[in-house]
């Protein structure tokens, strides 16, 4: 949010076609488009953070990042995996990157069976939670009444949404799918998808690291990709920006 405090006061007439937010970044994408305050959003991110440690108990859930695989494959490798528990697609990043998380032993089983379908690399992730899998249920369930308890105003410009890839461009509808958010998949490769779809020609990734610019690069080679995460690289963006 620093970040893209320092782009608005360097470009006042910065007019994004749509703005998105991988995961936690989904808040502040609303922050940014005003849907709602960075007080409120610093609440209730920490709040969420909160209920989703809450809801497994540490070392009982896993995540695991599966590369050179996609994401029906990965899909039937979870279910196969499952045996009971559960164990399912949790962020759908790019073309060849997908993360899994569920039960830990699920996991494990799901990427031996990942593997055998292809899978070129699995790195398990030094999480606490499962997140974005449906054992997250009791986290949605505590957050719900917290996000209905606030103000949200409809966004200035869409944002894409986490849970289906599609603009919200109302208060409730970010409202709802903010609260779906919790213990649904990130369905971010069908997310630049719609933006290749939508013709946008240039993606600024907001604060620090590249890694969304990365994946944006596995979907199409034609967009410009740039980034805001010092000095350097905002005068380096505002010059591409015009």
């Amino acid at each position: 949010m620093a970040a893209w405090r320092t782009l608005e006061k360097a470009k006042s007439d910065l007019k994004p076609a749509y703005l998105a937010g991988h995961s936690l970044g989904e808040y502040s994408a609303h922050v940014a488009s005003g849907t709602l305050t960075f007080a409120d959003a610093i609440r209730t991110v920490r709040k969420r953070g909160q209920f989703m440690q809450e809801a497994v108990p540490v070392g009982e859930g896993a995540m695991a990042a599966l590369m050179g695989i996609e994401s029906d494959a990965a899909s039937a490798a979870c279910a196969e995996a499952a045996q009971g528990q559960v164990v399912v697609t949790a962020n759908d990043n790019a073309p060849g990157q997908i993360v899994i998380a569920g039960h830990a032993a699920a996991v494990q089983r799901a990427i031996e069976a990942a593997k055998a379908r292809g899978c070129k690399k699995a790195v398990p992730l030094p999480v606490s939670a499962p997140f974005h899998s449906p054992l997250m249920a009791p986290a949605r369930e505590k957050l719900s009444p917290v996000l209905q308890s606030l103000p949200f105003k409809n966004p200035r410009w869409p944002v894409v949404a986490n849970v289906d890839a599609l603009p919200t461009g109302t208060a409730e509808d970010a409202r709802r799918k903010l609260i779906a958010q919790v213990d649904a998949p990130v369905r971010w490769r069908e997310t630049l998808l719609y933006f290749q779809g939508a013709g946008v020609e240039a993606i600024v990734e907001v604060g620090p690291g590249t890694v969304l610019c990365g994946l944006a690069k596995r979907v199409s080679k034609e967009w410009k990709l740039l980034s805001i995460e010092d000095s350097a690289s905002l005068d380096k963006t505002l010059a591409a920006l015009g």
